[in-house]
């Protein structure tokens, strides 16, 4: 949460306003939501306090460890089937701030959105991990969550990770302002929250008596809680980007740097202190963290969306499989296998099959294209006598209301190169100021021990090279840095690396991992290929 700039005559007056607080209503039956498992949004906030220590202790909006707390969220998301968006902060924001990161689940009406987000980023005196690492690792295992359980969806979900927020709400505020009238007018409710895991907290939620609070609040007020209005938090974090817009906006809290009062010491516990004692401070660690208030705020969001945007009944779901899992095809002939489908939760669905990952000169069919679930196909490789031997993971798609993927593993023998030599002809779209991307070579039945002096010849088509970073991944992870950010504005990388890969096993998954660091410019990993042994 960014610093106040409310004069304290206001505050004073905000204050004395809501301690005339109105004694809770009995709880209503609350609707059955998950259970959100606090252990698991821990682990988010080890994660976000290692990303901090391995980049100079904070995750300010304009730093690597931002960044890296980008791709961790949205490599969580991506893998867990949402549409992840990294929506650069074209202007207003910090010079060099990193993205916003917009996640939707699918299913629901796209025209009635309800939005849940936190702001990613951290001061720079720390690793902000109660600010903001509570409300940002919360929403991530709901989401997390809302995917596992997969619900039949009545209304749209929208998830938001916030960039720029302590530097004046610059992220949210520009995610809004670029938003249409009716795009706007789609969203029903905006849910923020900042700080949710307060060592000395009280619990707080935005705009309390307002209609679009009365999910939160029956929630707080089933445990009991008697919550109060979030006085301290006015116009201090991203909620306020959309209040400003006329979007309803609510969100709970547990406080920050303000000192809790005695009636709030006898109504939650703790003392007469600040209700967050490292806020703002390098201390602000995951020790930093109640649980307590951790688990009461992460099952009241559960709470909230559930009864917001769910449905109650399972949402349609399969699974896809490939049988066998590997098959070896001589260059100029083909090899089949047996895609099956499973309906998993809801009615039947059709789904679309298709296959990426082929080395050159193979194709990919499948009899029929398209299955209902619960039915096969047959996928049906074939090669030409130009196809590279080595041994290629194909994956395969079947897209439905969700998307899921099987893998199988293609060796292919007796056509050029092979043995300690791969090529990756496919393209790899290489996307602007976001994390990396990788093109894979599998290597098999190399004999040989790789070179001192191999080669990696790399041909990337990009309008501005200075933005990239391009390094080869061995099997066992270690890195071979080939490219850091050099060229400047030159146009696309047609060059052959050596690299001393001596003591490297040469069987495995090799890496060309790719990333643009800069806004403005795209590109394409084209083709790489990897000789071990020249």
């Amino acid at each position: 949460m960014r610093r106040s700039s409310l004069l304290s005559t206001a505050l004073t007056t905000l204050v004395v306003a809501a301690a005339m607080v109105v004694p809770a209503a009995a709880a209503p039956a609350l609707l059955a939501a998950p259970d959100i498992d606090v252990a698991a949004v821990k682990q988010h906030l080890t994660q976000l306090n290692t990303i901090a220590t391995n980049n100079g202790g904070t995750r300010r909006a304009t730093t690597a460890g931002y960044k890296a707390s980008v791709a961790y969220v949205r490599d969580k998301l991506t893998a867990a089937g949402y549409t992840v968006t990294e929506q650069p902060c074209t202007s207003g924001c910090s010079s060099g701030a990193g993205p916003n990161v917009i996640a939707e689940w699918p299913g629901g009406d796209p025209n009635s959105v309800y939005m849940f987000g936190a702001h990613l980023d951290s001061v720079s005196a720390g690793p902000g991990i109660n600010d903001n690492g509570s409300g940002s690792a919360s929403i991530l295992e709901v989401a997390l969550t809302l995917a596992r359980v997969n619900p039949a969806m009545q209304n749209k979900v929208r998830f938001a990770w916030w960039t720029d927020e302590e530097s004046g709400l610059l992220g949210s505020k520009f995610y809004v302002n670029q938003l249409s009238a009716a795009e706007r007018a789609k969203i029903k409710t905006y849910h923020n929250f900042d700080m949710v895991a307060s060592t000395n907290g009280g619990y707080f939620i935005n705009n309390i008596s307002a209609a679009q609070s009365t999910h939160m609040k029956a929630y707080w007020d089933s445990l009991g809680l008697q919550p109060e209005e979030n006085v301290e938090g006015v116009g201090r974090s991203d909620d306020a980007s959309f209040s400003g817009k006329s979007i309803p906006a609510t969100g709970y809290a547990t406080g920050a740097g303000a000192v809790k009062k005695p009636p709030q010491v006898a109504k939650w516990g703790g003392t007469n202190s600040s209700f967050d004692p490292c806020y703002h401070k390098s201390c602000d660690t995951t020790a930093n963290i109640s649980d307590t208030h951790l688990n009461r705020s992460v099952d009241g969001i559960a709470y909230t969306l559930w009864a917001s945007a769910v449905s109650g009944t399972p949402g349609a779901d399969f699974s896809v499989a490939v049988s066998p899992t590997s098959g070896s095809v001589a260059a100029g002939s083909s090899v089949q296998a047996t895609v099956s489908t499973q309906t998993t939760s809801g009615s039947a669905q059709s789904v679309q099959l298709s296959a990426s990952g082929l080395p050159s000169g193979a194709t990919a069919s499948f009899n029929p294209a398209s299955v209902t679930t619960g039915g096969n196909s047959t996928l049906t490789i074939s090669t030409t006598a130009s196809t590279p031997s080595g041994t290629y993971p194909v994956t395969v798609t079947a897209a439905g209301s969700v998307s899921h993927t099987a893998t199988y593993s293609l060796t292919v023998t007796g056509g050029p190169g092979g043995g300690c030599t791969g090529t990756n002809p496919n393209d790899v779209a290489i996307p602007d100021n976001a994390g990396a991307v990788d093109s894979d070579i599998v290597i098999s039945g190399c004999t040989a021990t790789p070179s001192s002096a191999s080669k990696v010849a790399v041909n990337i088509r990009h309008t501005y090279i200075g933005d990239l970073t391009v390094a080869l991944i061995a099997p066992d992870g270690s890195s071979y840095s080939l490219h850091n950010r050099s060229g400047g504005s030159t146009d696309n990388i047609n060059q052959t690396y050596t690299v001393n890969l001596a003591g490297e096993t040469a069987n495995g998954t090799w890496k060309l991992r790719v990333r643009d660091l800069a806004a403005i410019d795209v590109g394409t990993i084209d083709t790489w290929t990897l000789t071990l042994n020249p």
